[in-house]
């Protein structure tokens, strides 16, 4: 299987790490490619990473994770998009679906990324 390249987009430093560190301790042919704490740096380095699965937080300043992904749909229409958020409720879920995230795990369970991840990339976008 070939390497799942992500991009970890989230305004909060130590939720960075985390997500990161459970990547790479997984060890299952992820890895990170790139890291931003806005959805302007994520736009910034998303064609310079061409990352696989592009991991959003939902709340962050000036541009929340679900802007980001509409930006980044406009852009690159079959990237796929991981909604990674402690504020999942219906109404954010349903908003996901129409701006075309692909999946979407609560912070609580981000032990589950790896999993996750690789249902997805396999999967072809379609879970």
């Amino acid at each position: 299987m070939a390497e799942i390249r992500t991009l970890i987009v989230d305004d909060q430093p130590d939720i960075r790490l985390l997500v990161r560190t459970v990547i790479n301790l997984a060890n299952e042919g992820l890895s990170v490619v790139g890291e931003a704490a806005s959805g302007s740096e994520a736009l910034a380095q998303v064609e310079e990473c061409n990352p696989l699965v592009i991991i959003l937080d939902e709340m962050m300043p000036e541009m929340s994770g679900l802007e980001t992904a509409r930006h980044i749909r406009s852009r690159r229409p079959a990237q796929l998009m991981v909604l990674c958020s402690a504020y999942l409720d219906e109404e954010v879920i349903a908003r996901a679906r129409e701006v075309g995230i692909d999946a979407w795990l609560s912070k609580d369970d981000v032990h589950k990324l790896p999993t996750l991840l690789h249902a997805l990339a396999g999967a072809g976008g379609h879970l």
